[in-house]
């Protein structure tokens, strides 16, 4: 989008936040770089120039404005509606692989040379992958310097940075203040603002989102579907365990009218862009409502859904192994008997966490962990066990790689193979845990209800085919079909 002038220009002089994320304004009197919506006066027009991403705008030279802060935007939608190469690398690079693999891991999980890798992130976002792994990690350590009580040695290091003098250079570089001045700022803030006390061990910090979001479905989904021990609904928040590439973790979430609050605990700091990016994609925060919304209400059925409660998102996973494993647990049960049967497995073999402050008590068992499960100890019919070793065995030897830089049709290719997974395990997997907006599920019971209650045809291939005018946005009309029913998938817990 930053190459058409003329709808940059009226996007930043009618302060539009829609377009926040989507590309920056770089001011070439100044050399600040701000976000479309910033709230300072526009710059002349012959005095802006428009790039697409945060790196790019570092790398050209331009600082972030201190009144917008450009680096907290949300992300480009781009990357989670798209699963070419340049998306998956930019999903991959906001989980930190880049981190913790480098250039050559990054390029061979996509599959690609690095010299590839680095030409194609160049061609669309102005910047190569090294660059824009730098700016995550200035924006990580922002959040320590303005979050966190810690030394800023250990900010340093918690941010990915190799020393000290990296790590000043690049904070003043980027924010035009020192670590310290950051800080400074930051306490004076909070006290003007009256705001909580910090809570020692966590971490708080605001995720932004684009307007509208409809929390209902959101939340309620993730709550009524709550695994005991792993996820629970404290408190007005939503809170889970997470496995990270360093340690473990736990995030409490709390939908807002303007931003999520998150909390988070860490057994190591380094995790932190990470848990992140996964609670972000996790809760679809990334996604253009606007986008979305507009294209659904071209249906004259789904219009009034739509225009009832807009901004519906995806509920996904911060484990696309674990939900894949609670997709087969699910099949032909009910919520309460997938949250039973998952429940047993945790207690059985996930790893135990100390949670003092909820009730959270273990990590979902990874694929390696199941992998020597008994199938006769499970509750399950003896086709259903089946498939679900099936499962665990390929995701435990690797065979079945799944995760956010996966590759949709063939991740589905590799899941029909399998046994016992039909169109329904195949397509809902797709849409929570590989994060394809275009997953549709003309089968479920649920969707097949919604579509005969507004007069859509019923039957699977001929809602299929009245769905095509939904695309590429079909897993988002599926949460508008559900939200017609008074399930507790719909409904924020009281």
């Amino acid at each position: 989008m930053h190459t058409d002038t003329e709808r940059c220009v009226r996007a930043v002089q009618s302060k539009d936040a829609r377009f926040d994320g989507w590309f920056f304004t770089a001011v070439l009197t100044t050399r600040i770089y701000c976000r479309p919506s910033c709230p300072a006066v526009p710059p002349k027009v012959e005095n802006m120039t428009f790039l697409p991403s945060a790196a790019a705008c570092q790398q050209a030279g331009f600082r972030a404005c201190k009144r917008c802060r450009p680096d907290t935007s949300p992300g480009s939608p781009e990357w989670n509606a798209r699963a070419d190469a340049v998306a998956r690398a930019m999903r991959l690079i906001q989980d930190g692989v880049v981190d913790r693999e480098g250039v050559p891991g990054l390029a061979a999980r996509l599959g690609y040379s690095t010299r590839q890798v680095e030409r194609q992130l160049n061609a669309e976002l102005g910047a190569g992958p090294l660059a824009l792994a730098r700016a995550q990690r200035a924006q990580t350590a922002r959040l320590l310097i303005e979050t966190s009580e810690l030394p800023m040695g250990d900010v340093a290091f918690a941010a990915g940075f190799a020393s000290i003098r990296t790590f000043n250079d690049t904070v003043r570089e980027v924010f035009a203040l020192s670590p310290s001045e950051l800080r400074d700022r930051s306490v004076k803030a909070s006290r003007n603002k009256n705001a909580p006390p910090r809570i020692p061990g966590t971490i708080s910090l605001r995720l932004p989102f684009r307007t509208p979001l409809n929390p209902d479905n959101l939340f309620g989904h993730l709550a009524a579907t709550a695994v005991p021990g792993v996820e629970e609904w404290r408190d007005g928040a939503y809170r889970r365990t997470l496995r990270l590439p360093h340690g473990t973790g736990i995030v409490a979430l709390t939908p807002q009218p303007d931003h999520i609050g998150c909390r988070l605990a860490l057994t190591d700091l380094r995790d932190l862009t990470i848990a992140i990016s996964r609670c972000r994609w996790m809760l679809d925060l990334d996604a253009d409502p606007e986008a979305v919304d507009e294209q659904l209400r071209s249906d004259p059925l789904l219009a009034p859904l739509v225009d009832k409660a807009p901004g519906r998102r995806v509920p996904r996973t911060v484990d696309a192994a674990e939900f894949a494993v609670r997709a087969v647990l699910g099949q032909q049960v009910s919520t309460a008997a997938a949250r039973t049967h998952a429940a047993r497995l945790v207690t059985a073999y996930g790893e135990r966490v100390e949670d003092p402050l909820g009730g959270l008590t273990h990590l979902f068992p990874s694929p390696q962990a199941l992998a020597g499960l008994d199938p006769e100890s499970l509750a399950l019919p003896r086709s259903r066990r089946a498939t679900l070793t099936g499962l665990v065995s390929a995701l435990a030897d690797g065979s079945l790689p799944l995760g956010i830089d996966s590759d949709w049709d063939a991740a589905r290719a590799q899941l029909s193979a399998l046994p016992g997974f039909g169109p329904w395990t195949t397509e809902v997997i797709a849409m929570r845990a590989l994060g394809d907006p275009d997953a549709f599920l003309p089968s479920d019971l649920g969707v097949r209800r919604a579509a005969r209650g507004l007069g859509l045809p019923s039957t699977p291939s001929a809602l299929t085919e009245r769905a095509a005018g939904w695309r590429p946005w079909r897993a988002y009309a599926v949460q508008y079909l559900w939200a017609t029913d008074s399930h507790p998938i719909n409904h924020l817990p009281v």
